[in-house]
C-alpha cells in the first residue's frame, strides 16, 4: 500500500474520505469497493472512537489498500499514540494555534531523539512486538504521518513557522473554523478565507511541504486545487448518508408526499 506520506511526496492529488459519526466496519468496505479514494480519516475531535474501534477501522482500510490518519484535538499525549498502535499511520492536530504547539504535538507524535512518544512494541505498528525497537522506531519516526489544522486565526499568521517544523508533513486547512475565525462564517470565497488560503499556500511552497482542505462542492475544490492543495476531503459518512437519503427521495418522488 502506498502511504498518504509517500503519495503526497511524490506530488500526487490524494482523495480522502472523512469517517465518525455513523461509523461502521461496513461503511469503510463500501468506501474501499467503490475506489477513487485513496485514503480516510477518522474524525477524533468531535466524534468518540474506542481503541478497538480504531484498531477495526484501520483493517479494514488495510484490507482495501486506503491509508488513514486520525484527527485528535492536542489535548492528550497518550490518544497520539494509541493512533498509532491501533493501526493508524497518520495524526493530525486540530484547533491549533502557535507554532510552539505544533512543536509540542510533533515531540508526542516521534520517539528520541526528535520526540518523546512513549515506546511500546504491542501494537499493530510494531506487528505485536516482532519488529525490534530500534527498528521500530527508527521506521515510525521516518514513516509516521504528521498534519496540523490551519483553522484559527493565529495559527494563519503562523502558518510558515508552522510548515516548516521538522516532522510537520502537510497542513490541513479547516474551511468552516477558519471562516468562523475570520467572521465571515460559511462563506469560504469571501476575500478573508481566500487570502488566507494564498498564505498557507505560500507558506507550504516556501518550505517544501504539502497542503490539504476540505472541500465542500466542486466549485470549492476546484480553487482548492488551483492554489495548490494536494489533499482534498470532498465528503463524510453523513454527507454520503444524507445524499443517498436524498437521491433515493429524488428518484422515488411521487411514491414520497
Amino acid at each position: 500500500m502506498r502511504t498518504i506520506k509517500q503519495r503526497l511526496a511524490a506530488g500526487e492529488l490524494v482523495m480522502i474520505c472523512g469517517i465518525g459519526r455513523v461509523w461502521h466496519h461496513n461503511l469503510v468496505n463500501i468506501i474501499g469497493v467503490s475506489g477513487g479514494f485513496q485514503g480516510l480519516w477518522f474524525d477524533m475531535e468531535h466524534v468518540g472512537m474506542s481503541t478497538q474501534d480504531l484498531e477495526i477501522a484501520t483493517a479494514v482500510a488495510r484490507n482495501h489498500n486506503l491509508d488513514t490518519f486520525c484527527r485528535v484535538a492536542p489535548t492528550d499525549y497518550a490518544t497520539v499514540t494509541r493512533c498509532f498502535e491501533a493501526g493508524s499511520s497518520g495524526i493530525m492536530a486540530a484547533q491549533i494555534f502557535t507554532a510552539a504547539q505544533a512543536e509540542e504535538f510533533v515531540k508526542w507524535s516521534k520517539f528520541a531523539p526528535r520526540g518523546y512518544r512513549g515506546l511500546n512494541t504491542g501494537g499493530w505498528d510494531a506487528r505485536f512486538t516482532t519488529v525490534p525497537a530500534a527498528e521500530f522506531t527508527r521506521r515510525a519516526n521516518e514513516e509516521t504521518f504528521v498534519a496540523i489544522q490551519i483553522e484559527t486565526l493565529q495559527s494563519v499568521e503562523e502558518c510558515e513557522a508552522i510548515a516548516a517544523i521538522d516532522g510537520v508533513d502537510a497542513l490541513f486547512v479547516g474551511p468552516a473554523d477558519l471562516s468562523q475565525s475570520l467572521g465571515v462564517t460559511g462563506q469560504f470565497f469571501d476575500e478573508k478565507c481566500l487570502a488566507a488560503i494564498d498564505k498557507v499556500s505560500a507558506a507550504c511552497r516556501n518550505t517544501g511541504k504539502q497542503w490539504a482542505a476540505v472541500a465542500f462542492n466542486p466549485q470549492h475544490a476546484e480553487m482548492l486545487v488551483s492554489k495548490g492543495c494536494k489533499m482534498l476531503s470532498p465528503t463524510n459518512d453523513t454527507r454520503i448518508v444524507v445524499a443517498g437519503v436524498a437521491s433515493a427521495k429524488k428518484d422515488f418522488a411521487k411514491f414520497f408526499t
